[in-house]
């Protein structure tokens, strides 16, 4: 009879702490306004790692969704990304 190899117990997983809306708004507008500020643009790649503090933050993505979704964001929001230069179209 073969034997099973032994069990091994599973990783330990570090949990994040949960952050609100607010805040991961804040860490992609960091992160948007560092991207900004080296590249004069925010034109930036959907697959770009924008790296803020240690945090890689998804800039990419971050920026190809708040251009579709332009007309449900807060108007405080629009602004803000207009500011960083932002183009809508």
């Amino acid at each position: 009879m073969a034997s099973l190899p032994p069990q091994r117990a599973p990783a330990l997983e570090i949990a994040r702490p949960k952050r609100t809306r607010a805040q991961i708004w804040a860490a992609n507008l960091a992160a948007a306004r560092q991207y900004a500020e080296r590249e004069g643009h925010l034109n930036v790649p959907r697959t770009h790692i924008e790296t803020v503090d240690g945090t890689d933050h998804t800039l990419g993505v971050f920026i190809a969704n708040q251009r579709a979704r332009r007309t449900s964001l807060a108007p405080e929001r629009v602004t803000e990304l207009a500011a960083l230069g932002m183009r809508w179209g």
